[in-house]
């Protein structure tokens, strides 16, 4: 009916049905791809090299990991890292300037806490963190950070992403991008967050126009079993010599689907199986800390986030690149009022598994090469917050005007401060440091110019700084 150059007369009854029909097919497996990465994270395996195989950084780099304690809600920085003594001499009064906040605000709040000098560089710390200041000659303190706005959603998604409106993966999945896994039975980038997401969920550790590969894995570690911190990790159904034979027929399977229809999502689901298999051995052993001597479990504490720092260091030892650590769902640090006893009892969570991982790195040599980083996506105003009917109830409006982020190992010049908020803490006037900035100075610390670690998308090379970004050079040794 054609005539005999017509490629149409070659067709076969199931081949034209295969063409024709099994298309509709992509469209319930398209709806499956598009929902949140919450449970098991897309890593890749395929007949191609890994996406991700450890990989060359631009020059060599100080830091080889990281691990972030993110301080969701936005922790007071005058309340932790920045003393404001002029505070007192205000307190009751109005500030001689103030700026546009969130909420209404009032007369100046000193802090409840008291700060001291620690260490030999007399860096000032206050009580919340008397424990991680043992280790104050390690810390640098960047005390002019800002961001774009004083809400959660977009500084959340700044301070991960680099970008306050736009869809842009988060920055450990731009690490793994750069560096690649040391570990292919292990995911390369893992998110924790006790009892439930934060803020924002999944994208927090999105992995945006970059391959599904360098998305982070969530793992909710009040969980203490391996069964129910990593769920279907084991088979009750098959053993392992099955699996393998089931996994090796489905991925043929796949890989056929996928040479004719080429699509990230699809790819990174497909490599998923392959990771998921693999880790049934190495992450029961990663993720049990009881393999640890009881005095290094009583360093971390016995708390979820004592848990989760030491599985952290766990983690970081097997080739693990980034392990971000949140304080909890929601806005723990959101403290529009009784900031004192809210303060205290969260950082009184996270205080000891900071300082027993700065410890715990350098005696096992690690922490030279390992960066960890602890803050939130902004700070809280030096005034008092004032309810609806105007009166103060002893908190803090968010305040992305100033605040402080806190750097240790990897490279960093320990015991030093950089740049300063003004008298009262409200805004950074000194030196101050974009989160394109902070972004920049954690790449090169890794070995890359922020500038150069680009992934071409929709016609453009993005990066993470978008084109902005310093490196912060005087907080790092030469």
């Amino acid at each position: 009916m054609f005539g005999n150059s017509d490629p149409f007369d070659r067709w076969t009854r199931r081949s034209m049905l295969k063409q024709s029909g099994l298309g509709f097919a992509t469209l319930g497996l398209s709806n499956l791809l598009s929902q949140s990465g919450d449970a098991v994270a897309a890593e890749t395996i395929s007949s191609e090299p890994s996406l991700r195989e450890s990989k060359l950084p631009h020059f060599p780099g100080k830091a080889k990991r990281v691990v972030h304690f993110f301080f969701n809600g936005g922790a007071s920085h005058v309340d932790t890292f920045d003393p404001k003594p002029l505070l007192k001499k205000y307190e009751g009064k109005p500030l001689p300037n103030t700026l546009t906040t969130e909420r209404k605000t009032g007369a100046a709040f000193p802090s409840p806490f008291k700060f001291a000098k620690y260490g030999e560089s007399g860096l000032e710390i206050s009580e919340l963190f008397a424990k991680t200041a043992v280790h104050a000659d390690e810390i640098a303190v960047i005390r002019s950070m800002h961001t774009q706005v004083p809400n959660h959603e977009p500084s959340l998604m700044m301070m991960n992403c680099g970008d306050s409106v736009l869809s842009r993966p988060s920055v450990g999945s731009w690490v793994l991008y750069g560096l690649g896994s040391e570990n292919e039975n292990l995911p390369g980038f893992i998110a924790m967050c006790p009892n439930g997401l934060p803020i924002k969920d999944s994208e927090n550790w999105q992995s945006g126009f970059l391959p599904g590969a360098y998305q982070g894995t969530y793992i909710d570690p009040q969980h203490q079993t391996i069964e129910r911190l990593i769920e279907n990790i084991r088979s009750k159904h098959a053993t392992s010599k099955i699996q393998r034979h089931q996994l090796d027929f489905l991925q043929k399977l796949n890989a056929q689907h996928h040479a004719t229809r080429h699509d990230d999502r699809l790819e990174a689901r497909i490599q998923s199986y392959e990771l998921a298999f693999r880790m049934q051995m190495e992450a029961a052993e990663a993720f049990d800390i009881h393999r640890e001597p009881a005095s290094i479990r009583r360093m971390y504490g016995e708390g979820v986030h004592g848990r989760q720092t030491l599985i952290a260091r766990r983690l970081l030892e097997r080739g693990v690149r980034y392990v971000q650590l949140w304080h909890g769902a929601g806005q723990p640090w959101d403290h529009h009022a009784q900031i004192e006893p809210s303060h205290r009892k969260q950082a009184g969570e996270v205080d000891q598994p900071i300082a027993a991982l700065i410890a715990d790195l350098k005696q096992r040599g690690m922490l030279e090469d390992t960066l960890v980083i602890w803050g939130g996506e902004f700070g809280r105003t030096p005034t008092v917050e004032l309810s609806g009917d105007g009166k103060a109830q002893l908190g803090r409006d968010h305040n992305p005007y100033g605040f402080s982020m806190c750097m240790a190992g990897g490279g960093v010049r320990g015991g030093t401060t950089y740049g300063a908020t003004d008298e009262f803490g409200f805004q950074a006037v000194d030196n101050r440091v974009s989160v394109h900035d902070l972004h920049a100075t954690i790449l090169h610390l890794l070995g890359f110019d922020h500038e150069k670690l680009t992934y071409r998308y929709a016609g453009r090379d993005f990066r993470l700084t978008d084109v902005h970004g310093r490196v912060l050079h005087d907080i790092l040794h030469s």
